[in-house]
This record gives C-alpha cells, sequence and structure tokens, in this order.
C-alpha cells in the first residue's frame, strides 16, 4: 500500500489543480492500493476579508500591484486550471478564512468522506462562488455527500475537530512546508506545488517497484 499524506488550503486554486494532476497519475498508475489522507493548512491563518471584499482587489493589496495585474493573473489561473479540466471562476471568489472548512474535512474523515469533502469545498470555492466560512453553507456542502446535517452544526457550533487542524499544521512547520500542496508519498518522497502528472506517476512507480 502507498500512503499520501497531502497538506493543502481550500483557499489555494494550486491545490486543486494539483489534485487533479494527482489523480490523473492515479489512473494511469497500476501497482499497489493507494491511500490518501489530506492534511490542513491554512495559507493565512488570520484571514478575515470583509463581507464583500472581491478576490482580486485583495490579491492586488497583498502583492501591491494594481487590479489589472490581478485579473490577469486571475485570467492565467483560469487557463492552468481548464488544462486541468477545471472551469473556475474567480470573478465569483468569495475571500473567507478556510479554518471551519478544515474541522468539516477532519469531521468527514471519520465517516471515509474526506477526498469527497475536499472536492466539494474547493468546488464550491473556486467554480461556483460559495462562502466557505459560512456556517449553513458548510452545513449545506456536507448534507450534500451525505454527512449528517447535525453533526455538521454540533462541529461548526463547537470547537471540535480544532486540536486536530493545528496538529495537522504543527506537522507542517516540522517538516518545514512553506507552501501547498505539498505531497509526502510513504514518508519517502515529498513533491511540492501542482506537479504535472507524470511527476506524481513517477514517484508512485518508484515505490511500486521498491
Amino acid at each position: 500500500m502507498i500512503k499520501i499524506n497531502i497538506w493543502s488550503d481550500i483557499n489555494c486554486p494550486f491545490c486543486y489543480i494539483g489534485k487533479r494532476h494527482l489523480e490523473a497519475a492515479l489512473e494511469q498508475f497500476k501497482g499497489d492500493e493507494v491511500v490518501i489522507e489530506w492534511k490542513s493548512f491554512e495559507l493565512d491563518p488570520a484571514a478575515n476579508p470583509p463581507k464583500g471584499a472581491r478576490g482580486e482587489e485583495l490579491l492586488a493589496r497583498k502583492y501591491g500591484r494594481d487590479i489589472q495585474w490581478a485579473r490577469e493573473m486571475n485570467a492565467n489561473m483560469t487557463v492552468m486550471a481548464q488544462k486541468a479540466g477545471l472551469h473556475f471562476q474567480l470573478d465569483k471568489l468569495v475571500p473567507a478564512n478556510s479554518f471551519n472548512a478544515h474541522r468539516i474535512i477532519h469531521l468527514a474523515k471519520k465517516s471515509g468522506k474526506q477526498d469527497e469533502m475536499k472536492e466539494a469545498l474547493l468546488r464550491a470555492n473556486f467554480v461556483e462562488g460559495k462562502d466557505i466560512a459560512d456556517h449553513e453553507t458548510l452545513v449545506t456542502i456536507a448534507s450534500s455527500i451525505g454527512l449528517s446535517e447535525s453533526d455538521a452544526r454540533r462541529v461548526l457550533d463547537s470547537d471540535e475537530f480544532a486540536s486536530e487542524v493545528r496538529q495537522d499544521e504543527k506537522e507542517a512547520r516540522d517538516l518545514r512546508i512553506s507552501g501547498v500542496p505539498f505531497f509526502v508519498f510513504n514518508q519517502k518522497y515529498a513533491a511540492s506545488g501542482a506537479q504535472p502528472p507524470e511527476a506524481f506517476l513517477e514517484i508512485l512507480s518508484k515505490l511500486a517497484d521498491a
């Protein structure tokens, strides 16, 4: 069995593209069973965007550039996503803190639905333009993949799974992970960024042949 730990953030567009690239590699891989575990990582834990904030405005401000630059960056990202089979709608993006979304992913893990939850949240953020910090939105998304609405509400109304998110982030610091996505294969090989499918397939093949 091959175990892949993936640190990523729901607010990271490269993480969604990297997920698709890994999935493409897994479709070609004919070796051992592969198990994926998603690990929490917040690109900006202190983020608290005001209601109505636009993603392109925050992007421009973050890098000290103008709106036109931010729009061009988003356009380039959209093209990159299209090549991976994703249809980003970055003009609809709702800037939001991702901490509670990460807690809901940990809830989904208990039911063996972690990957489904990760996919649903990434799609909600980058394709559907939903507010991934909004509790009602998170409950609806959780319900859509078969999780209990009452369980989702219980988590969001408490600090359940907060320690699990922080533990994932501590592990990232211990591994000196400063950017995501970051993939660790059987605690032996690591890959950073949205690598092409061929790069993932090469690592998988090395592990299968070991």
